[in-house]
């Protein structure tokens, strides 16, 4: 049974003020040899990517090397940019393709001997099937939409330790963050490693994440992280072709082509692609620009946003939330009671579904026109901070 905890604040929509600077990057300034001031952990969630085996190894808590060569008058950004760089993984993936994604990405950091790349597990209590049961799926929702998050595995964490960077691949389940995500990024122990670190956001999804992202961003600024990149991954197929192979996929674990239609998911184009931003990050950390508040992926093609998905996505969302509230007030996750419910809400989906999102489509085409300039201030606000720009691809296209 998933406990309760109570809901986050909605997002802040296009156009609203900007929230307040966050907070600075917290050092460790502590320049003692490690043996003299680290503790040791031996977990077995925390895995060291730098070992092709992946079992589980030591980490000190702190990694400032012995001796750095740097001056100890030197500034805070200039030792940083000279020791070993620490970077942290938050590692869940359901079908596999997230950490697919993750492995390309993260391979020119791994293959870096100045990089140090830690991978986090995350581990629901209560595993999240895959393929999923039918009714189980339909049973994630409610909580999903109300960022009510299950609990986790005890993290492999102290909260204590320091990274440099910290790269957060997450999904998106009914228009928000997946739920194993949404309990690490409420998990107190999670908070204090990401307090003033700096943050990529990686999101692999079917098409739509706008919303998803702006619950996801809140919830960032809760644990008092900082947001420097978003690259986003979405499934090149017809959106309407992924509305039926995107769900024979998560149902049945076939995701190869049918009908006419192409596969569901990214292609392997996409995925071996992702090492790009890894070669950006390695060089970025190499010259300390972590510890500034610049993207470190622009004019990379982090990001594109189709801002026609807006309205079905607020839609969607409205629907999510308050059909989630009805059925949380049923009974908790798994209850009986709640399935005559998931099934009257099975059948508005799908008439949703065909319905108002290509009537939606339609009516935007209709009056794009008078509303191109509302249509780029969506696309505008959703492409920050990373861009859509690729004048970069030249240099770290390897």
């Amino acid at each position: 049974m998933l406990p309760s905890t109570t809901p986050v604040k909605p997002p802040t929509p296009p156009g609203a003020t900007d929230p307040p600077p966050w907070r600075a990057h917290e050092r460790n300034t502590d320049r003692r040899r490690p043996e003299a001031r680290s503790r040791w952990l031996t977990v077995p969630a925390l895995v060291d990517q730098q070992h092709p085996s992946h079992q589980p190894s030591r980490h000190p808590v702190s990694s400032f090397p012995a001796d750095t060569g740097v001056d100890p008058a030197a500034s805070p950004d200039v030792v940083a940019s000279a020791r070993r760089k620490r970077v942290l993984l938050v590692d869940y993936s359901q079908t596999g393709q997230l950490r697919d994604l993750a492995t390309h990405l993260m391979a020119p950091l791994r293959a870096d001997p100045a990089v140090e790349v830690v991978v986090l597990r995350l581990a629901p209590r209560r595993a999240y099937p895959y393929p999923w049961p039918f009714w189980r799926f339909l049973d994630a929702f409610p909580e999903s939409a109300h960022l009510v998050a299950p609990e986790l595995e005890p993290l492999a964490l102290t909260g204590d330790e320091a990274f440099d960077l910290v790269i957060l691949p997450w999904q998106v389940w009914y228009l928000a963050p997946s739920l194993p995500i949404t309990a690490f990024l409420c998990d107190p122990v999670a908070q204090r490693v990401l307090r003033g670190k700096p943050v990529v956001s990686v999101i692999a999804c079917r098409n739509m994440w706008l919303l998803a992202f702006d619950k996801f961003t809140r919830l960032l600024a809760d644990s008092g992280a900082r947001l420097i990149d978003n690259v986003v991954y979405t499934d090149p197929g017809p959106a309407l072709a992924t509305f039926i192979t995107t769900p024979r996929w998560l149902l049945t674990g076939r995701r190869g082509a049918m009908w006419g239609m192409p596969a569901a998911g990214l292609n392997p184009t996409q995925i071996s692609g992702a090492a790009r931003f890894g070669h950006a990050l390695v060089a970025a950390l190499h010259a300390g620009r972590e510890c500034g508040d610049a993207p470190l992926l622009a004019g990379l093609g982090a990001v594109e946003v189709d801002p026609r998905l807006y309205i079905s996505e607020k839609v969607g969302t409205r629907s999510f939330f308050l059909w989630g509230k009805l059925l949380r007030a049923a009974g908790p996750p798994g209850a009986p009671q709640r399935v005559p419910l998931l099934a009257v809400y099975a059948v508005f989906l799908v008439t949703m579904i065909v319905t108002v999102v290509p009537v939606s489509l339609t009516l935007q085409k209709l009056t794009r026109p008078f509303a191109q300039g509302w249509l780029n201030r969506i696309r505008q606000h959703y492409e920050k901070p990373s861009g859509s720009e690729r004048d970069r691809l030249g240099d770290h296209d390897h």
